[in-house]
């Protein structure tokens, strides 16, 4: 019999099976109003289409755990329709639809190793390292006298990516970027 989560045991990154489909929760907010019961908002992606539906929970009520597994693989290729992974132990490859990773795409360079998400032994989803390390291929050089605080300008990374760095990053730097969030960490040396 699957495990069932209560909604005391929602958390972003839950995978859940609802109507017989992967989710993982993207969002949660538990709400207590002053009258009446407690109730859980969430966001949940689909693990297969992408698409993103929001549904309220009452407290005490449960979803069905998600039959999935993490495998890491390396990143071999993309054709345009589908990326392409091997799995470094045993060289088995894995296609995943490019429409199902539009966020993750612009991060996968050559030989970068994810996890991906199998749901019922069928490949449905990547998950990127959380940080990685680039070199920025372009940004607009900082401004003297433009000192503002917290003032960020557009970079393009060399794997594609673009990300808000702090003025004083300069083009050919070596930058470190959380893929969760698309955004800055800090310089490498």
């Amino acid at each position: 019999m699957a495990s069932k989560y209560e909604t005391s045991e929602f958390r972003n990154g839950l995978k859940v099976e609802i109507d017989g489909q992967p989710y993982i929760m993207t969002y949660f907010q538990f709400v207590k109003p002053g009258k009446g019961t407690a109730f859980t908002r969430t966001k949940l992606k689909n693990m297969i289409t992408g698409s993103v539906i929001e549904r309220t929970y009452r407290s005490g009520e449960k979803l069905d755990a998600a039959d999935v597994e993490d495998r890491p693989m390396q990143y071999l290729y993309g054709d345009g329709e589908f990326f392409h992974f091997m799995n470094t132990e045993t060289f088995n490859q894995v296609a995943i639809p490019a429409d199902a990773m539009q966020e993750e795409a612009p991060y996968l360079t050559d030989g970068i190793e994810v996890t991906i998400l199998f749901y019922k032994d069928r490949a449905v989803n990547m998950e990127l390292p959380n940080f990685i390390e680039d070199d920025i291929e372009y940004c607009e050089p900082g401004v003297k006298g433009n000192t503002a605080t917290g003032a960020t300008k557009l970079a393009t990374l060399a794997c594609g990516a673009q990300v808000q760095v702090p003025l004083f990053v300069e083009q050919g730097e070596r930058i470190k970027v959380d893929t969760r969030t698309n955004s800055y960490v800090s310089r490498v040396k």
